[in-house]
């Protein structure tokens, strides 16, 4: 009995090895940089690492990513000067880019598209109108040797704080307990197939959900009202009004990167009324015959990125010109 119970313990043992062996070849598990807040409080990710980018539980989506000594997933380092000519791409999980390539990104078709320009990507999931502002402020010596700046913006997501503070929902990952099972890449597997979804309901089940998005409770937005939403478009105005003048705006090299389609028209009356130059890739998008988004996610594709890099190349030429 006693050889028997040792036996199964050591093939169970070696069955969980060979599994884990397994998830890692194929790269079948999530696999997220770490994140941390720099000595400016600025949220971002941990220097220098790499790895791969798994959409979905058989690899819907799969890219490389490398994150750079600034702490962003970018194909070249940051170093602005004021005798070379650069571009900065400021925004959230769209700009971050790791639904493709690193070396195949938007700035990369930017660059391959511009002669004598380096595009640098400041991309981080979740950063939204007062992460980027916050962000430019605190590194503005960079930032005013930076030529040209395309931030990235919706209005319904990114406009509802008027002032920066470290989201800690979104650092809740990078306790010394979460790493290290993150580490355990089978077990990352197995939460993001739902097989641990039972656990979770008994006492102490909440220590292996380890990423915020897994079993999310889907709940339907209510109907607002036409004052409702009237009442909300003000507010986010204001809050836009607030970061601008509390963070600074340079009108002059700063433009927003928007799609109207999905933009009120009360925020894109004011924006030309005030001066606020914007880039419009919805038309772009919109009238493309084959489809600019990846199959299972909102995020672009390739052909989706390329439009978008075309979009920034014109408007830049235009800006050059000017």
């Amino acid at each position: 009995m006693r050889k028997l119970i040792f036996k199964s313990g050591l093939y169970f043992v070696l069955i969980l090895v060979a599994l884990e062996l397994f998830v890692r070849v194929l790269h079948l598990g999530k696999d997220s940089p770490a994140r941390y807040i720099d000595e400016f409080n600025v949220e971002k990710w941990v220097p220098n690492q790499g790895g791969y980018s798994v959409t979905g539980n058989r690899r819907m989506n799969f890219a490389e990513y490398h994150i750079n000594n600034s702490g962003y997933n970018s194909y070249r380092e940051f170093n602005p000067t004021l005798d070379k000519t650069e571009i900065a791409l400021v925004g959230d999980s769209f700009i971050q880019g790791f639904h493709q390539d690193y070396y195949d990104s938007v700035g990369k078709k930017i660059e391959n598209q511009l002669d004598d320009v380096e595009v640098y990507e400041y991309g981080y999931a979740g950063y939204d109108f007062a992460d980027q502002l916050h962000l430019m402020h605190q590194y503005k010596d960079a930032f005013d040797k930076i030529d040209y700046v395309v931030l990235g913006i919706r209005f319904r997501d990114d406009l509802f704080r008027d002032e920066y503070k470290v989201i800690y929902d979104r650092m809740r990952l990078e306790s010394s307990m979460y790493k290290n099972a993150r580490k355990i890449k089978l077990l990352v597997y197995a939460q993001g197939i739902g097989i641990l979804d039972p656990v979770k309901k008994f006492p102490g089940g909440k220590l292996i959900s380890f990423f915020k998005n897994s079993s999310k409770v889907v709940v339907e937005p209510k109907q607002e009202t036409a004052q409702e939403i009237e009442e909300k478009q003000a507010k986010y105005i204001k809050n836009f009004e607030s970061l601008v003048e509390k963070y600074g705006y340079d009108k002059s090299k700063y433009v927003l990167l928007l799609d109207k389609s999905e933009t009120p028209q009360v925020f894109l009356t004011y924006l030309r009324n005030h001066g606020f130059k914007y880039i419009d890739f919805g038309e772009s998008l919109n009238s493309s015959k084959t489809p600019p988004t990846l199959v299972f996610d909102q995020h672009w594709n390739n052909h989706g990125r390329n439009l978008i890099a075309e979009c920034i190349v014109n408007a830049f030429k235009r800006f050059s010109v000017n």
